[in-house]
């Protein structure tokens, strides 16, 4: 279903993919997060007025905003075709709501600080960088499981091991999960060693064949997950606006099946004109 005439739509859509327009949305965006910050801060009521004021103003903004993406769309459904769009359209809906003046403040204010994540789904690398993250969850989460399992077993073992020597680190499975935690981020983990040292001097292989797998071998695979998952997504976004060399070869590669296309029926009008003339 179409809101507007083909000459309004042409125009919704002239200012929607206007990059000034764009810019806006992304500096309004960036100042409704400073006076987020700001409103933080003990300030002169004269000032919280101002805020409020301009906070108004920023919410009609956002909502002519998306009105205009709205009525950029050909057919109205189209634009929640869109997860993105959805999401914007979530957030400026709920700050809409009139729960200023009543007991729910804290929740206006919750809704408005979500507005900064708006960012995301304006700035196209930034979606990419969400989508990519979303769709690496699922392959990370078998990494995740192998990490859980080394551990499992090097905090058993240290239970086992350490447990006489420090028991507020060592004296269960679930405590020591928590030690080897502080060790994988380097949290004064060498204090941690040297205590065992003192009694296994041979002690410093079990931390150190942990730290190996945990932080060098499974968060190096990590990174290597998202990093192919991010590929693959700038190639889709470069196939999807035709631009850089993702973007090209699909386009090569669209416009040559199109040119086979042409090719084949033109030979078959030519076959189908030479039976004809044969009969």
């Amino acid at each position: 279903m179409s809101l507007v005439t083909a000459s309004w739509h042409d125009k919704f859509m002239a200012i929607r993919s206007n990059k000034a327009f764009e810019l806006s949305v992304i500096a309004i965006i960036i100042v409704s997060a400073l006076m987020i910050g700001a409103s933080t801060y003990d300030m002169d009521p004269r000032w919280m007025s101002v805020i409020y004021v301009l906070d108004t103003g920023i919410t009609i903004f956002f909502l002519v905003e998306i009105i205009i993406r709205m009525l950029a769309e050909k057919y109205f459904f189209n634009f929640f075709k869109n997860a993105w769009n959805v999401f914007d359209f979530l957030i400026v809906s709920v700050s809409l709501l009139p729960i200023d003046d009543s007991e729910m403040v804290l929740l206006a204010r919750l809704i408005r600080i979500f507005r900064v994540l708006r960012l995301v789904s304006i700035i196209p690398e930034l979606r990419v960088l969400i989508n990519s993250l979303i769709i690496a969850i699922p392959r990370m989460g078998y990494v995740l499981v192998l990490m859980f399992i080394i551990f499992y077993i090097y905090a058993a073992v240290g239970s086992f091991l350490f447990e006489k020597i420090n028991a507020t680190l060592w004296g269960d499975i679930s405590i020591s999960m928590l030690t080897l935690f502080r060790v994988s981020t380097f949290e004064d983990w060498t204090d941690v060693m040297y205590e065992t040292m003192n009694v296994y001097a041979w002690s410093w292989v079990y931390y150190l064949t942990f730290i190996f797998l945990t932080t060098f071998v499974f968060m190096n695979m990590m990174i290597g997950i998202i990093l192919d998952v991010m590929q693959t997504e700038h190639e889709k976004m470069s196939r999807e606006t035709g631009e850089g060399e993702a973007g090209e070869v699909h386009y090569i590669k669209e416009h040559t099946s199109m040119i086979e296309n042409r090719l084949q029926r033109i030979e078959t009008l030519l076959e189908k004109s030479v039976d004809s003339r044969d009969k």
